[in-house]
C-alpha cells in the first residue's frame, strides 16, 4: 500500500480490485475521489446545474456516479466545452485523468493485473466496501444512519445520488463525513 500516494482505504481498493477484476473502474473512482469537487453550482444557475448533475446520477451509488461522469467525459473526447455545458470542472477532471494515469503506471510497475468488470457493478461495490468497511453505516431511522463501528449518527447529504431515490438502503458505505448543521455522508 505504501507504493500508492493515497490514503490507505483508497490504496486497499486499488490492490483488491485485481482480485475482483475491476481495476479499470477502481482506478477511475479512486482518482475521482482524490481531487476536489468536480461539479460546480453557479449562484445564478442553481436549478440548471442541479438538473445537469441529476442526469449523471447512478441511483445506487455516488461512487458509480463518479465513474459514470468520467466515462461520459471520456466518450466526449475529454472536452472542456462538454464539461462547461454539464457544469463540471474541466481542470478537476484533467487532474483526475493525470492521477489515474499515475496510478495505472504504479499498478503496472507492481504487476497488478489491469482488468475491467465489464459492467458488473457488484464487483466494483465489493472493492469499495473492502476499502471503506470502517465507513459502513446502518439505517437507524428515516434518512438517518449510524456508523457500525463508531456509532456516530449521520444522514445522507442532499447532493447524494441516493438521497432522492424514494427509498433508503438499509446499509451504506461512505467516503467521508462532512460536518455542517448535521453530520453528512
Amino acid at each position: 500500500m505504501v507504493e500508492f500516494p493515497l490514503d490507505p482505504p483508497l490504496s486497499k481498493m486499488v490492490i483488491i480490485s485485481e482480485e475482483f477484476e475491476c481495476t479499470e473502474e477502481l482506478l477511475t473512482i479512486v482518482s475521482m475521489l482524490s481531487v476536489p469537487a468536480i461539479f460546480f453550482r453557479p449562484k445564478d444557475r442553481e436549478a440548471e446545474s442541479d438538473a445537469a448533475r441529476e442526469k449523471f446520477f447512478v441511483s445506487e451509488s455516488d461512487h458509480l456516479t463518479l465513474l459514470y461522469v468520467y466515462e461520459q467525459w471520456k466518450m466526449n473526447g475529454y472536452s472542456s466545452e462538454w464539461c462547461t455545458k454539464h457544469f463540471l470542472h474541466a481542470k478537476a477532471l484533467k487532474k483526475v485523468r493525470e492521477v489515474r494515469s499515475q496510478l495505472l503506471d504504479i499498478c503496472k510497475m507492481l504487476k497488478i493485473k489491469i482488468a475491467s468488470s465489464g459492467g458488473d457493478w457488484d464487483l466494483v461495490r465489493k472493492c469499495i466496501c473492502s476499502g471503506y468497511f470502517h465507513n459502513a453505516a446502518k439505517m437507524k431511522g428515516i434518512g438517518e444512519y449510524v456508523n457500525l463501528r463508531t456509532g456516530i449518527p449521520c444522514v445522507l447529504h442532499p447532493t447524494s445520488a441516493i438521497y432522492g431515490l424514494g427509498f433508503t438502503p438499509d446499509y451504506v458505505v461512505y467516503h467521508e463525513l462532512v460536518m455542517t448543521s448535521k453530520e453528512y455522508m
